[in-house]
């Protein structure tokens, strides 16, 4: 059963830090034999069209109300100057809920300070951009001592991450989709990380 990634967009998206998922995601190229790519389905607080941090304009395919995930989707959260604002509520709840009934959210950057402020944060391993910075952000927060000093974690179904690990994200939402062979992956993420060849071709066995 294919997955469908809910990807939230938002005025200040980040648009770097979810740029390698979204391309993998939507491409399929390198996907497991036999497995289409997954469907990416962009997800707004209304329907109307926001602006990412790069200056791309995008209309949400569907507004968050209309949204219904299942146990086999993820929620990923990318990251933006407007995380602390009351106007995200609506989706971090809906992010716990998810969390509850075992469907997958994947935050990064900003997003993860969202989260802390909902409390999800404080009873389970996670990491940030930073945790001093996420203390002060978040007075009400009492996660440090599930803090990670990680790029990314990966705590059942919830991944969080910060903002300077998109690929290392990326990796571990791939991971979690499972939709890549771990050769793969491994491949993949030493390509783009060390940007030598040998790794190229490695990625190309790999899927034949």
């Amino acid at each position: 059963m294919n997955s469908t990634v809910y990807l939230y967009v938002l005025d200040t998206m980040a648009d770097w830090e979810i740029g390698y998922l979204t391309a993998e995601l939507n491409s399929g190229r390198y996907y497991q034999k036999e497995q289409a790519a997954s469907k990416v389905v962009t997800v707004g607080i209304e329907k109307t069209l926001v602006t990412t941090m790069g200056g791309l304009n995008i209309m949400p395919d569907i507004t968050l109300k209309e949204c219904v995930l299942t146990s086999a989707d993820i929620l990923i959260l990318p990251g933006g100057d407007t995380w602390t604002d009351t106007i995200h509520e609506p989706v971090l709840q809906t992010a716990v809920r998810c969390i509850q009934e075992d469907i997958g959210v994947a935050a990064i950057c900003g997003a993860t300070m969202g989260l802390a402020r909902t409390g999800l944060l404080d009873s389970r391993p996670h990491t940030s951009n930073d945790l001093e910075y996420l203390k002060m952000i978040c007075p009400a927060y009492t996660g440090e001592p599930f803090y990670k000093q990680q790029p990314v974690v990966t705590d059942g179904k919830l991944i969080t991450a910060s903002g300077v690990a998109p690929l290392e994200f990326t990796v571990h939402v791939l991971k979690a989709l499972d939709v890549f062979s771990s050769n793969t992956l491994d491949a993949w993420y030493n390509l783009y990380k060390t940007q030598e060849p040998k790794y190229f071709y490695e990625l190309m066995s790999s899927i034949h």
